[in-house]
């Protein structure tokens, strides 16, 4: 209900007397406004209104400075200081236009359909691959290697930039893949429009004298009325199966649409914390009225004691909102890197064309933690074995999960030790490069 009165306050705000109040005092030589200054008034208004530290941006802040809305938003993030932390710790504050807005909210993309990751210096994997995109057409799989990339033949951490350029600016491309035991494969690609598919897998693992179900969720975005039928169905099957474990594959999900956490959340709680506080949210100073404390309403009839979550640094907002939610009634394992760290969500905001996305609730959960801007650190570190399918028993994080679940111990033996530079934490900075187009957010929406 309070996300519907939100929503009622910033729609009765008519936009002229947004640009009449913001324009006054960004514009001391009076006369006329052009539309992209009316524009970043807007944006600073909502700013002003909305965004969580909004008593810290000067009052002389000068919207016109700034390019456009999402020059706006970002220039706002100095503001974000907290108590604890020697640097502003928003990253998020952003705006783009509505029409691209409106894609992303749904999950409609337009390019190649895959994800990119180095697994070392020479070595670039697929990481994902969206089955409606060209990529998926053409049946590349996450764990291949390219070789090639047009007339690119040196795809390592040295011409990162040009691989970037070539992989993430174009509109045709061809790459060429290295497969084990297999000839080369070129794939000829042209960028078009398609529906993510954000839940990737789900199966059942024999282990041991038990069954363990296995989740690949990829994003919490998209049609949120699909999305609730396919947890259903999934969950029904997981309880067919009469699953003791499960392991939810949160690696590339970068969050999305909070009422889709509450419901994955409701399905993997115990029974004990049905009717028990999920998550508090709460708002600036001038919206304090608006905070909400949601509970759990339990949905299915898993009773888990324990849930393991692979993570990695990609693992951000609405994936974190679910560990924290989660973390006062069940054990959760979590294997994988560190997650992202945005214990933060968003209230989308309507401007001229634009949709501004200023940083506006946090959240606790029923144990007051809260705050975990530098990330939910795992409990047994792995590398991404992106050189491995999704669901492949071998791969790393996935391995280590059923090895626990089987013997309670992340590795065996032979596994055991420091992880290698080779083995995949070297290339981050270079994967950072290749990871720049992901959403990492969590976008509040009425509760209906």
């Amino acid at each position: 209900m309070r996300r519907s009165i939100l929503w009622a306050v910033a729609s009765t705000l008519t936009i002229t007397s947004i640009i009449s109040s913001c324009s006054k005092s960004n514009n001391d030589g009076g006369g006329n406004i052009s539309e992209d200054d009316k524009r970043k008034d807007s944006a600073l208004y909502f700013a002003r209104a909305f965004y969580l530290w909004n008593d810290k941006i000067p009052s002389n802040f000068d919207a016109h400075k700034y390019t456009d809305p999402d020059g706006v938003m970002k220039a706002i993030r100095a503001y974000s200081i907290e108590p604890g932390f020697d640097k502003p710790v928003d990253r998020w504050s952003f705006a783009m236009p509505q029409k691209d807005w409106d894609n992303l909210s749904q999950g409609i993309s337009l390019d190649y359909g895959m994800g990119y990751k180095y697994l070392t210096n020479n070595d670039l994997r697929i990481t994902y691959v969206e089955p409606a995109s060209p990529g998926g057409k053409a049946h590349v799989q996450r764990g291949w290697r390219i070789t090639k990339i047009n007339n690119i033949t040196d795809v390592s951490y040295a011409n990162v930039n040009a691989v970037s350029t070539a992989l993430f600016e174009s509109n045709n491309i061809t790459l060429v893949f290295a497969r084990e035991g297999k000839a080369d494969t070129t794939v000829n690609l042209t960028t078009a429009s398609y529906t993510e598919e954000p839940l990737v897998l789900d199966t059942v693992y024999n282990t041991n004298a038990t069954k363990t179900g296995y989740m690949v969720y990829n994003s919490f975005l998209g049609d949120t009325t699909a999305t609730k039928a396919k947890f259903a169905n999934v969950f029904n099957k997981f309880t067919t199966a009469g699953i003791s474990n499960l392991i939810l594959d949160l690696r590339y999900n970068g969050g999305g649409y909070v009422l889709l956490q509450d419901e994955l959340a409701n399905y993997l709680a115990p029974n004990s914390a049905n009717g028990q506080i999920m998550e508090v949210e709460r708002h600036n100073a001038n919206l304090s009225q608006y905070d909400e404390t949601v509970r759990f309403q339990k949905k299915g009839s898993l009773n888990l004691t324990q849930i393991f979550i692979i993570t990695t640094d990609n693992t951000a907002s609405a994936s974190e909102l679910l560990i924290n939610s989660l973390r006062p009634f069940m054990t959760v394992r979590r294997i994988g890197d560190t997650t992202h760290g945005k214990p933060v969500g968003y209230f989308p905001q309507p401007v001229m064309g634009w949709v501004v996305l200023p940083v506006s609730s946090k959240t606790t959960n029923k144990n007051g933690e809260g705050n975990y801007y530098k990330g939910f650190a795992p409990d047994q570190l792995m590398n991404d074995g992106i050189d491995k399918n999704w669901g492949d028993v071998n791969e790393k994080c996935l391995a280590a999960a059923l090895n626990y679940i089987k013997t309670g111990t992340y590795v065996t033996g032979a596994q055991s030790g420091p992880l290698s530079t080779e083995s995949g934490i070297m290339p981050a900075y270079h994967n950072q490069m290749l990871n720049t187009h992901r959403f990492k957010g969590a976008i509040e929406t009425p509760r209906r």
